[in-house]
């Protein structure tokens, strides 16, 4: 159960947004929305606790965000105030621990297992973390605590804002029983319902079934699930998380058709992924295309290739490939995206490294 680790997990409250209210006092108290302006196709990227009242949540679509709240004041994200906030927010946790591991700007896992700090209490240190980073940037954060990395990340949600939150070895199974497969970490929406039409509606029902049963209705995420009904996550706070991917997506004003203006807006989104990973000095050789038409259905289409793929890389034959079996050209586009993955470390000589396509 590694019932002797120490883990506490940190989230940011409405992070964004937060910062926008801290940095602008006139902000304070009013439903704020960062993202795509409401007349616009852009979406919410956050929103103040203001405007959560009136039912907005990330990932909306602006414009309903502005029929659910007129009022709403909408701004554009300043992503470098964010990242200088959270630079400042892992000065904080590096006081205490050097084994945490970022998931976001806004959220990390720290193991203080080993910590001297208040004696080793996990509890106290989290609340002084809180603090301590309060007090430097004027942020308020939610903390969870408990033996696992699974139990940590819904404990800090328990109480936000400004939550925190403990979950003891002792009670780890009891709280998974008697909470929503809908909240636990790493089931989404799809997977939550799939589950309710197999019965499955608590920790304590997803604890009934067999592994084997799990694994064949999920996949290799049936491991996942089995363990989690148990309270059981093994898993390490990695302070050395590599990028497993890297991806770039733009959402149109307008729909768009024309075949050639989606492989010329491709070829952009490539080019901008592409200067992602020089600046991290890696190399990938798989490429991933998301396409979302007008109705909002989403589909991907990948390749793994021989060789690395870079700026000098002739990707018209890859483009066609892999809009061969779309409808590309038929139907309406609303979003295009590109994610490269399959990263290695950059060498000078895969830099400029010629592919053959199809080797």
């Amino acid at each position: 159960m590694n019932a002797g680790r120490k883990i506490i997990h940190i989230d940011m409250d409405a992070f964004f947004a937060a910062v926008e209210q801290r940095d602008n006092p006139q902000y304070k108290g009013l439903p704020l929305i960062v993202g795509g302006k409401p007349d616009s196709r852009g979406v919410v990227a956050t929103c103040s606790y203001e405007a959560r009242k009136y039912g907005i949540h990330s990932a909306m679509p602006s414009s309903q965000a502005y029929r659910l709240c007129p009022q709403a004041i909408f701004i554009k994200p300043r992503f470098e105030a964010y990242k200088s906030a959270s630079n400042s927010i892992r000065q904080v946790f590096a006081k205490y621990t050097d084994v945490f591991e970022p998931l976001s700007l806004d959220e990390a896992y720290l193991d203080v297992s080993d910590s001297s700090f208040n004696q080793g209490s996990a509890t106290l240190i989290a609340k002084e973390i809180k603090q301590s980073i309060f007090n430097n940037t004027g942020l308020i954060a939610s903390a969870g605590v408990s033996y696992n990395k699974f139990l940590a990340k819904i404990a800090s949600d328990m109480d936000k804002p400004d939550g925190f939150y403990l979950i003891p070895p002792s009670q780890g199974e009891v709280f998974v029983a008697n909470l929503d497969v809908g909240k636990f970490h790493g089931i989404g929406k799809a997977t939550e319902k799939k589950m309710h039409n197999l019965g499955i509606k608590t920790g304590a029902d997803l604890k009934k079934q067999s592994l084997a049963l799990l694994v064949q209705v999920f996949g290799k995420a049936g491991q996942y699930y089995y363990n989690i009904a148990r309270a059981i996550d093994h898993r390490p706070v990695n302070n050395h998380r590599e990028s497993k991917s890297v991806g770039v997506e733009t959402t149109f004003q307008q729909d768009i058709k024309d075949r050639q203006q989606i492989l010329q807006h491709l070829q952009q989104l490539l080019n901008k992924a592409l200067q992602k990973l020089q600046a991290k000095e890696l190399t990938a050789q798989a490429l991933t295309i998301k396409i979302k038409y007008a109705d909002f259905v989403q589909i991907t289409r990948g390749r793994t290739l021989s060789q690395s793929i870079t700026l000098a890389t002739d990707t018209t034959l890859i483009f066609d490939d892999l809009l061969k079996n779309t409808e590309i050209g038929q139907r309406k586009v609303r979003l295009l995206g590109i994610t490269l993955s399959s990263l290695q470390n950059q060498t000078q000589f895969q830099h400029y490294q010629q592919m053959d396509l199809f080797m």
